[in-house]
């Protein structure tokens, strides 16, 4: 039996080779759409999950209550805290914390080397308590765990960094230097971390090594919140984190004392950290609204290409109504004929399926370029479950109608031809054309509005030139090396300015406290952002005067220029009336004047609000160096700058980083969903199309004496053409008038994340319309045209 069905199955495909091509090309670019969506989404939802104890591993973090009722979120603890909970935490097992190293110059000397090979680690070293180790899980290749960073000067680091720095020599008991500042002995190598981790950490430095390495650091002192600061812990029992986080603020009270109600702090759970956008530090492209968002198009991707089949099916079965009556008439039952059709659609599913995996393996290096953590493609349980599921359910939803539907004809009205008088089918058929049109209308919009959001943001005035401008790593802020540094970069007639800061004016990173403004001996209810810069920064950057003048140099804080959005929330309207007048900062316990007023200029991404901010001079903080370049031959200027770098730094390594490059990191989740938009909202187009032409050329060919008749009773080619056109666009038209509230809905809903944003027009609807309208005329048109051009001699002798 089964092997008459699979043989009257592939006869029926090749006899409707045209119908079969649709659907199989269809259904695999859906389901290929929805197989890497589901690979980029469960790269980032099993982050971290490998770690043993992935339930009981938790992260301290901090809330900042301040006076004025704003809160601010920070990923960071106070790193006294890990032996607090080690000590007097019954119910927690395990505490450590780490201290990232944004910047770790290492030194390696090889045997028969005269000088060291060196390597700047950003973001992947830090100094971490040998605690950390019973929390989170590595595999050790050489080494022992419980003993390889109790002693100061030790070190462990990855595979890759091994094999990075010593080649193939043996690495375990080998030194490097550190910063210039500590040999270090390497006592552990691991397995590189996997990619589905929050902490990528190559380099482990032990705590005790810690004052070598920043000897003005307190590792006790309760006070210092830094940035690159954390606490990790495991429960004895993942129950007890709420007990846990009912205690904290007795910890808080105890070290903080009547400012208890300021540090408050958290429990996290690890499996939370991937998506805590919110705090610093949160990774900018894994926003859980995003993984929302291509959960929901990868599902309206397969179910239009379901939708697709179902239609072609339901169309088709019109003309395999005969076929039907008489297996019917000989016995077949409505369960036979359900298998046969059953069948059929899971042949031509495999075949997509087979389809799809192929495509999803060309596509997969296209997407790791747009991330530099995307996913990648395996064979991992999970992949072929979600391929095995999918392949499953769309055999259900594409065939399961379809079979129900033809199984169910009468043999008599089938053998009669009167399936046609019936109306069901078709409504059926329209509502699905108006579904899958509303779906390319709602992606039509939103790559539209995602698309001038993301030019908005490239191309919305900062308060600050970001062109042109080479950001340089400083290691050593010292003020002869710096001066000569500077000395030799203006020799270069392609070198307009330059200045020392800690930050450029935007950046990531955002340091701020209290002040006190104007003799008073309160502190401000509001906190102040700081930029601390030499008094070129105006200059180099820039930034705008519109009132004073520019600070003077100094190596110490002397004076402070300010923002206008602190003379906003000092409710001060004229600039003139804050000059002269004293500030005293978290930074300096002197209240110094305040000799000029900066335009306002973004401090971070457009996601946020400008803040209060001063610009002062402190030269043993800063980390940066900006340089201006004019000219059109960058690379000539860099071999420049990068030689009058080793004159002053001939121990350290030279990198650098165009400002606007940075600065485009800060919109890499928009710059994907923009991407992604485009791609998912040409592929639902394509789909969509499929469907609508195999509909068109069914349509056509049941119409083929009905346009012969007209033809010979007078009807124009123009006549015929939109008469066969009218219905589809109708239902096309409508699919828009429904879907455009919607997707207006949803963009505005995006919007609202961001502090500065476009507004929705209504040319973006109307445009996104007419773009579905066209694409559907076209569409429809070709066959059309075709029909009605036809010799209604052949139209009339058609069977």
């Amino acid at each position: 039996m089964l092997k008459n069905y699979l043989k009257i199955t592939l006869r029926n495909l090749r006899a409707k080779r045209v119908y079969t091509t649709l659907n199989i090309i269809g259904l695999s670019v859906g389901m290929a759409s929805g197989l890497l969506i589901f690979l980029f989404i469960s790269h980032h939802v099993s982050t971290d999950r490998h770690h043993q104890k992935f339930d009981r591993i938790y992260r301290i973090v901090t809330d900042l209550h301040l006076e004025d009722g704003s809160v601010e979120y920070y990923p960071e603890a106070p790193l006294p805290m890990a032996r607090a909970f080690r000590a007097d935490f019954p119910q927690i097992e395990q505490a450590a914390y780490l201290k990232m190293n944004r910047e770790l110059t290492v030194s390696v000397l090889l045997p028969n080397q005269s000088a060291p090979k060196r390597f700047l680690e950003l973001n992947t070293t830090a100094l971490v308590e040998g605690e950390l180790f019973d929390i989170l899980d590595y595999q050790w290749f050489k080494g022992n765990p419980k003993t390889a960073l109790r002693e100061p000067n030790t070190v462990v680091i990855t595979q890759s960094l091994a094999k990075k720095y010593f080649g193939a020599l043996d690495p375990l008991g080998r030194t490097i230097n550190l910063n210039n500042l500590a040999e270090a002995k390497i006592t552990g190598v691991l397995a590189d971390p996997p990619k589905t981790t929050n902490t990528d950490i190559q380099l482990f430095i032990s705590a005790a090594t810690l004052p070598r390495l920043i000897p003005d650091f307190d590792v006790n002192d309760w006070w210092s919140l830094n940035s690159t600061d954390r606490v990790y812990l495991t429960l004895k029992n993942p129950l007890s984190a709420a007990r846990l986080e009912a205690a904290l603020p007795a910890l808080s009270k105890k070290h903080f004392g009547e400012n208890a109600s300021v540090f408050q702090f958290h429990v996290q759970p690890l499996a939370d950290v991937h998506f805590d956008v919110q705090r610093i530090g949160g990774n900018p492209t894994v926003r859980p609204s995003l993984l929302w968002s291509l959960g929901t198009i990868g599902l309206f991707l397969v179910l239009i290409a379901c939708i697709n089949f179902i239609n072609l099916a339901t169309a088709q079965a019109l003309s395999r109504g005969k076929e039907i009556g008489i297996r019917k008439t000989l016995g077949s039952t409505k369960r036979q004929i359900r298998g046969q059709f059953l069948l059929e659609t899971t042949l031509i599913v495999l075949t997509s399926a087979i389809l799809a995996v192929i495509l999803v393996l060309i596509c997969i290096p296209i997407f790791n370029q747009w991330l530099p953590n995307g996913p990648m493609f395996q064979f991992t349980p999970q992949a072929i479950g979600f391929l095995l599921l999918l392949v499953g359910l769309v055999t259900v939803l594409a065939g399961g109608y379809p079979a129900f539907v033809l199984s169910g004809f009468s043999p008599w009205a089938a053998l009669k031809g009167q399936l046609i008088k019936s109306s069901k089918n078709l409504s059926l058929r329209k509502l699905l054309i108006m579904f899958q049109f509303g779906i390319c209308q709602a992606l039509l919009v939103g790559t539209l509005v995602v698309t001038h959001q993301v030019r908005y943001l490239q191309d919305s005035d900062l308060g600050f030139s970001k062109n042109n401008i080479v950001v340089i790593n400083l290691p050593d802020p010292s003020k002869t090396a710096l001066a000569a540094f500077k000395n030799d970069l203006r020799q270069s007639p392609y070198v307009q300015s330059i200045s020392a800061c800690y930050r450029p004016p935007a950046a990531a990173v955002m340091n701020g406290g209290s002040f006190k403004f104007g003799g008073k001996s309160t502190w401000e209810t509001f906190p102040i952002r700081e930029r601390l810069a030499d008094s070129d920064y105006l200059k180099t950057f820039d930034l705008h005067l519109v009132a004073g003048r520019n600070i003077t140099e100094s190596d110490t804080i002397r004076e402070y220029l300010v923002n206008e959005a602190l003379l906003k929330k000092l409710n001060i309207k004229d600039p003139q009336q804050i000059l002269g007048r004293k500030m005293e900062t978290y930074l300096s316990p002197v209240a110094l004047p305040i000799v000029g007023v900066v335009k306002d200029f973004h401090l971070r991404s457009l996601h946020e609000t400008i803040q209060p901010c001063f610009i002062a001079t402190q030269t043993a903080r800063y980390k940066k160096v900006g340089v201006q370049i004019v000219g059109h031959h960058p690379e000539q200027i860099l071999r420049f700058i990068e030689q009058s770098w080793q004159k002053s730094y001939p121990n350290e390594v030279f990198t650098y980083e165009y400002l606007d490059e940075q600065l485009a990191k800060f919109y890499q989740t928009e710059t994907l969903i923009f991407q992604v938009s485009v791609v998912f909202a040409g592929i639902a187009i394509l789909i969509s199309c499929l469907g609508l032409y195999g509909l068109v050329l069914f349509t056509m060919t049941q119409r083929t004496k009905e346009i012969g008749i007209r033809k010979v009773l007078g009807a124009s080619v123009a006549g015929i053409i939109s008469l066969l056109s009218t219905d589809f666009l109708k239902l096309v038209a409508s699919a828009i008038v429904v879907a455009s509230p919607l997707a207006w809905y949803a963009m505005n809903q995006w919007l609202q994340d961001f502090a500065y944003h476009i507004q929705i027009e209504w040319w973006m609807i109307g445009l996104a319309g007419t773009l579905s309208i066209f694409i559907t005329l076209l569409t429809v048109s070709f066959q059309s045209i075709k029909a009605a051009l036809m010799n209604p001699v052949k139209s009339l002798k058609v069977e």
